[in-house]
């Protein structure tokens, strides 16, 4: 477990956690990040990755408005963070995570997961990124945005049905849009279900998706 730089295809340079067994991988897999940075959660989820014998890596997404950033979930962190969101430049992104796919790419098949905001870089990545084999989308609100784009890889959209930051008219019309992806809904539980660190974490759901996910790397990474 590291931290390396990669760079994209405009020279921008950015940071980013890597994360690599012990044992040869059996394939890549892109962590993209919540709205709080490359943190303990997304680092864990790297490290869990790794457990499961895939070489993971966390582009910091942010490092083109602030570098390094990361934070908590206080209120006033999570005001911080949500600051990036409006000048948040997702073509820029796309170059980034392409970066980072080239870099675990040398693993083998490379496939994508993300968290909130990361969820719908996730479900970008899947669209517009031939590399990508497979991606899994956690409670992405803006996936509705870009869901007339289709996916070029498995592809499953997680979400909670407690979550009011992404109501039922946002994801069933994601839904309606993309029948082509893997849907899945959590009863009993809010956005973040899937980190430990929040008190939204709801074990059993974030215990449900990440097997799915993990199935799905299995099915499409081998």
């Amino acid at each position: 477990m590291s931290y390396v730089e990669i760079t994209a295809s405009d020279g921008q340079a950015v940071g980013a956690y890597l994360a690599v067994p012990e044992a040869t991988p059996r394939g890549g897999i892109v962590v993209i990040q919540e709205i709080f940075g490359v943190n303990d959660h997304i680092r864990d989820v790297c490290d869990r990755l790794a457990g499961e014998g895939y070489a993971a890596i966390a582009p910091a997404i942010f490092d083109r408005q602030e570098k390094d950033f990361q934070s908590g979930y206080t209120p006033e962190e999570i005001e911080r963070a949500r600051a990036f969101i409006p000048g948040f430049d997702f073509d820029a992104c796309m170059l980034d995570v392409e970066a980072a796919c080239r870099r675990v790419g040398e693993y083998g098949k490379v496939g994508m997961i993300g968290f909130c905001l990361g969820g719908t870089i996730a479900f970008l990545g899947a669209t517009r990124i031939g590399a990508v084999s497979a991606a899994s989308c956690y409670y992405g609100r803006l996936i509705q945005r870009f869901a007339d784009e289709t996916p070029k890889c498995p592809t499953q959209l997680h979400y909670a049905a407690m979550d009011v930051g992404i109501p039922p008219e946002n994801y069933e019309d994601v839904k309606a849009h993309r029948p082509d992806a893997e849907f899945y809904l959590y009863e009993g539980a809010d956005h973040g279900f899937n980190c430990d660190k929040r008190p939204s974490y709801e074990p059993t759901a974030a215990r449900l998706a990440w097997s799915r996910s993990l199935a799905l790397f299995e099915t499409n990474l081998a």
